[in-house]
């Protein structure tokens, strides 16, 4: 009793533990550093081999200079406008498309270094496979449009096997899976933009003839217009890879009349003559030309907003002009040489549209809805 009286008289004082929690904050210099290099790989992210759209317009606008500079015997011929530019004026335009070719180069090889699984779910797309023809090609057509290297040199050689054996390579992989993988026949993953694979083919015979190796040149076309064949009458069927193209992307209906127009390229170059087989073929392109321009409804809504995919515009009306330009330089004739000048003006003119929209909006380039980004195809 007498100690509970005195608990109460004198009471415990009241004790309260203070805990305190320190928490480490990393420097604002490394937050700094951490969110640029996040923003990088983000960009890494974003980008795919479908930019390689714009080094194929620009290093076909390259040989398209180049072909309307070289001397002919033609009376009516309008090439003499073109030596009235001066010469630095290609050699920039070379300087150009190279360096942007580089450029989309070493951010792939980064993407491949960084981002291996967006790389690999893009070679798994329908669409994004394609394109990774598209840096070969590019480099093809800068070396036939060099004006540093001569053909038949050593160093001409080696860059043409370089640039031409990763086509054969992609030829054996894609090819070989649309008529043996059930989920990869060409029935379910035709669409226009598969056209580029027999592209590739056709350039990589162009050059191999113009370095006088025709039997190399006769391989790669065989592959090329057998495979062409068979896919131009499948997109024609209207089977389900041609239905699957997203709206954005329609521009890449051009390529239809791009694969014609470079075989009769090839095939000029195997027979050193625009014969009947390279005028059947140029006719078809005209004739695709002016079916796929004639619906302007058709890419109505891919042209709502600025996007890289614009760029595959340019590098169609450039092959078709080249071709136009080999007709006329065949025929002599005054409409001939009207044709060649109106489809040579058309290119350059879009091309140079193309690059000051690249110019002045060039956040358009990198769209948070881009349908070629492969990166959610990783979720699935």
């Amino acid at each position: 009793m007498e100690a509970r009286e005195l608990q109460k008289a004198h009471p415990l004082p009241l004790q309260l533990q203070i805990i305190t929690t320190t928490t480490t904050s990393s420097p604002p210099s490394l937050n700094v550093s951490t969110d640029r290099a996040v923003s990088k790989l983000w960009i890494l992210t974003r980008f795919h081999a479908g930019y390689f759209r714009i080094s194929l317009s620009l290093c076909g606008q390259a040989l398209l200079w180049k072909t309307l500079s070289e001397p002919t015997t033609d009376a009516h011929a309008l090439r003499p406008v073109v030596h009235m530019l001066p010469a630095a004026a290609f050699v920039m335009l070379w300087s150009l498309a190279l360096f942007t070719l580089v450029a989309l180069c070493l951010l792939y090889a980064a993407r491949c270094l960084f981002r291996f699984r967006s790389v690999r779910a893009e070679f798994a797309h329908h669409v994004g496979v394609n394109y990774l023809f598209a840096p070969w090609i590019s480099w093809l057509l800068l070396l036939q449009s060099t004006p540093f290297l001569r053909p038949h040199t050593r160093s001409y050689l080696l860059l043409c096997w370089l640039f031409s054996l990763p086509i054969l390579a992609l030829d054996i992989k894609i090819y070989g899976q649309w008529f043996t993988k059930g989920k990869k026949f060409l029935s379910m993953v035709a669409n226009p933009t598969s056209q580029i694979t027999v592209i590739g083919n056709l350039v990589g015979a162009r050059a191999a003839a113009q370095m006088g190796w025709r039997e190399s040149a006769v391989c790669m076309f065989s592959l090329g217009i057998a495979h062409y064949l068979v896919l131009f009458v499948t997109l024609y069927q209207r089977f389900l890879g041609s239905d699957s193209l997203p709206a954005m992307l329609r521009p890449v209906f051009f390529l239809f009349f791009a694969a014609p127009s470079m075989a009769s390229l090839a095939w000029d170059s195997i027979s050193s003559s625009f014969d009947t087989s390279c005028k059947m073929l140029f006719f078809l392109s005209l004739f695709l030309f002016a079916s796929v321009v004639s619906r302007p409804a058709l890419f109505k809504r891919s042209m709502r907003r600025f996007s890289v995919a614009w760029w595959a515009y340019s590098f169609p009306l450039t092959i078709l002009a080249l071709a136009a330009t080999e007709y006329a330089q065949e025929v002599k004739a005054e409409m001939a040489n009207l044709l060649m000048l109106v489809l040579s003006v058309l290119s350059v003119v879009v091309t140079l549209i193309l690059m000051v929209f690249t110019a002045l909006k060039p956040h358009d380039l990198l769209p948070h809805d881009d349908p070629f980004l492969c990166s959610n195809l990783i979720r699935h």
